[in-house]
């Protein structure tokens, strides 16, 4: 009874690496094709983190670690940072999207890019 051989060597390599090529680039047309979607909701979901834990930090008082609890499950990709001198807080989700919200007084928390 014959016995299979492993692949080894060389050309194993070579086909691994081929698969990992093909599959890089799969992932990359995908992210071209639907950067639209993927950049529009990127901002709105960090725009959305950064107001809406600004109110809670400098409106509601709390800690920025309670905030987080206030966004909802699917905003995972988002992370938060605050800035108390400015008293700002700032959403980001990495490579994609940006937005800071900062406290004025009378006004409450107001998008940064939304300003006048």
């Amino acid at each position: 009874m014959a016995t299979a051989k492993r692949r080894t060597g060389p050309k194993a390599k070579r086909t691994w690496l081929r698969v990992l090529v093909v599959l890089l680039l799969v992932v990359a047309a995908a992210a071209w094709f639907w950067r639209a979607p993927i950049t529009g909701m990127s901002g709105a979901g960090a725009a959305y983190g950064a107001r809406i834990a600004c109110s809670c930090k400098y409106v509601g008082g709390r800690d920025l670690d309670s905030c987080r609890a206030d966004l909802e499950d699917s905003m995972w990709a988002v992370f938060l940072s605050e800035d108390e001198a400015k008293q700002s807080v700032t959403a980001r989700v990495p490579l994609v999207a940006s937005e800071t919200a900062t406290y004025r007084e009378g006004q409450g928390c107001v998008l940064e890019s939304w300003e006048d």
